[in-house]
């Protein structure tokens, strides 16, 4: 606070001195150089009658009186001037006394009436909010969703902000709402396999099952990138689901050699290769199937069990682990210091390293909090095939939102940690870099 008012106060210095300076500056150089004038004309109006008076052609009587009445002139002129200079820096005073008085006033008043009051009070502040982290609830989310999507509609070329909302429905279920944003990002990215893969996931959840476009998309994000686990992993549910378990198999060999040994994914991908192994009566060796994808019965993401149960797929996540979580700190750098507010919201996020980009885990703080400590757990997850312990490799980072959306926008700072597995703690993040 004090910092505040002594730059107010210096502020407010140099505004009064911008505009009383002129009006107290000394006004007698102007008159005298406009006496200066005068003086020159006369001078020269006297030159002349001398002149007419050596060649003859002024009486002296004449020469005398017109002398006579310029040095009259003289003097009248100079008391006319000795008055106009003096008259405005008497007014000039008077100006810059209401001016001094007024100035401070109207800023004080401004700043009451538009000014942030609670600036002085930074511990009703916190009080008011809580002063503690919470979570960023489904409510919140769905706010945040809307107001992107009313952007998009005036920024239809934003690929990125597609992909944002997609991915936002997507973490709150509305499947067709994702699978249509997708369609967008997927129009302004074509050949992205993330994207393909999610929106074929998407779109097979909303029709209630892999079959029709949502297979081409598979097939087309495999084109982009034959090792792609999502796609790998839908790929391999639509054939487990038709009974292909050698196609499945196939799939799912692929999948596992994209994420690390022994991580509890892989496990996932060995118990769904095996079941498909003993369901099609096949051998270790089974080659992977290339064959074309074909239309899959089941949802998005599950598999028919022959002994009619339904099981997750590859794609669907392994259970949580308990005691899952991811603990750290989040500093903010000193030089970006000057670029924030005390009260602007920081988000702390985590993702999977490969794959889906939609956050796994968000906690809320604001910048005075910081440094602060974070925990991320299963708990926090916001779709339950998206908990931090279906992933292998997780990364976290933190970013200051001036406008408080967990959308990221440009002038948004952030920091993000390297890849890491599940049950670290003492992570440490660091917010060092602007958005563009």
């Amino acid at each position: 606070m004090t910092t505040f008012v002594f730059i107010a106060a210096a502020m407010v210095a140099a505004a009064l001195a911008w505009v009383l300076v002129p009006l107290l500056r000394r006004r007698a150089p102007a008159g005298i150089d406009r006496e200066a004038s005068n003086v020159a004309i006369l001078r020269d109006q006297l030159g002349e009658l001398e002149a007419d008076l050596a060649n003859g052609t002024l009486p002296r009587e004449q020469y005398e009186q017109a002398r006579r009445e310029l040095e009259q002139r003289v003097l009248e002129e100079s008391k006319a001037v000795a008055t106009v200079a003096a008259a405005p820096t008497q007014s000039a005073a008077w100006t810059a006394a209401i001016l001094g008085g007024t100035i401070p006033i109207a800023a004080l008043l401004l700043y009451v009436a538009l000014g942030n009051l609670d600036a002085f009070a930074p511990g009703a502040a916190r009080t008011a909010k809580g002063g503690a982290e919470h979570e960023v609830t489904p409510q919140e989310i769905e706010a945040m969703a809307a107001k992107l999507a009313a952007k998009l509609e005036k920024e239809p070329g934003n690929a990125d902000g597609w992909v944002m909302l997609a991915r936002t429905y997507y973490s709150l279920n509305r499947h067709a709402d994702a699978a249509r944003a997708f369609e967008r990002a997927v129009a302004l990215v074509p050949d992205d396999a993330d994207l393909l893969a999610d929106y074929a996931d998407s779109l097979g959840a909303a029709q209630g099952g892999l079959s029709g476009k949502s297979l081409e998309l598979v097939e087309r994000a495999l084109k982009a990138d034959p090792t792609h686990w999502k796609a790998l992993a839908l790929a391999g549910t639509a054939a487990f689901n038709r009974k292909d378990y050698k196609q499945a198999v196939g799939y799912w060999e692929r999948m596992k050699a994209t994420v690390p040994p022994g991580s509890p994914i892989a496990g996932s991908i060995d118990a769904s290769i095996a079941e498909a192994r003993e369901l099609g009566g096949l051998k270790a060796s089974a080659a992977p199937g290339t064959a074309p994808l074909a239309a899959a019965p089941a949802a998005a993401g599950v598999r028919e069990s022959p002994k009619g149960n339904a099981s997750p797929a590859p794609a669907a996540a392994p259970s949580a682990l308990p005691g899952a979580t991811i603990a750290g700190t989040v500093n903010l750098s000193p030089a970006l210091a000057g670029k924030v507010s005390p009260t602007d919201t920081v988000f702390i996020i985590a993702r999977a390293a490969e794959g889906p980009k939609m956050p796994l885990a968000i906690v809320r703080k604001q910048v005075k909090d910081l440094p602060a400590t974070f925990s991320l757990d299963d708990s926090m997850a916001m779709a339950p095939n998206f908990a931090l312990s279906n992933f292998a490799s997780i990364v976290v980072g933190a970013r200051v939102s001036k406008s408080g959306n967990a959308a990221p926008q440009s002038g948004d700072l952030e920091g993000w940690s390297p890849a890491v597995r599940v049950g670290v703690t003492g992570l440490s993040i660091t917010i060092d870099r602007a958005l563009p």
